[in-house]
C-alpha cells in the first residue's frame, strides 16, 4: 500500500463525529481508519505504534474496536450518498465505549476548524454555531487536557 507510507505523520483518527468533516476529511479518514484496522490485526508491519491507535490498542479486542469506528463512518458516508464499501469494515463486535477527554475533543475542533478555514470555508461556516462539538459515537467524553500522544501543533499550544 504505497500511499500509506505518507500517513506516519498524518493519520488521524478523530475523536470528533464524523458529521463535521468536510468530504475530503471523509473520506481520508475512511482511508486511515481502514489502515488502522489492518495494523490492528496485524496485517501491515508499519504503524503498530503510531500514536493515534493508542487508545484502540489498549481495548481487549482493538480491531473490533476499530470495526466499530468504521462502522460509524461509514453510517455518515452513506447519509451524504457516499459508496464506501461496508465489507471493508471487520465483523467482529465491540460493546462499549472508548473514555476520550474533553480537552483532547476540543483541541480536535480547533485543529478541524483550522483545517476548513484553508480547504472549505463554506463547511466552516455552516459549522458556526457549533461551540462544543459532539464525539465521534464510539467515545464517551471524560474531563482532561489534551493526551500526551497528541502531537500538538506549535501555534495551537
Amino acid at each position: 500500500m504505497a500511499p500509506a507510507a505518507g500517513l506516519m505523520g498524518a493519520m488521524r483518527l478523530w475523536t470528533l463525529h464524523p458529521e463535521y468533516l468536510d468530504a475530503r476529511g471523509l473520506v481520508a479518514l475512511w482511508r486511515e481508519a481502514l489502515l488502522a484496522q489492518k495494523v490492528l490485526r496485524g496485517a501491515t508491519r508499519g504503524y503498530q505504534h503510531h500514536p493515534q491507535l493508542v487508545r484502540f490498542a489498549k481495548t481487549k479486542h482493538p480491531p473490533a474496536a476499530l470495526a466499530a469506528y468504521l462502522k460509524a463512518v461509514h453510517l455518515e458516508a452513506v447519509r451524504r450518498g457516499y459508496k464506501f464499501d461496508a465489507s471493508k469494515i471487520g465483523r467482529s463486535r465491540f460493546r462499549g465505549k472508548l473514555e476520550e477527554t474533553r480537552g483532547q475533543l476540543l483541541y480536535e475542533w480547533r485543529h478541524l476548524k483550522r483545517k476548513l478555514k484553508r480547504r472549505d470555508p463554506q463547511r466552516l461556516r455552516e459549522l458556526s454555531a457549533v461551540k462544543i462539538p459532539a464525539p465521534h459515537p464510539l467515545f464517551r467524553i471524560v474531563p482532561g487536557a489534551i493526551r500526551s500522544w497528541e502531537k500538538i501543533i506549535p501555534a495551537e499550544k
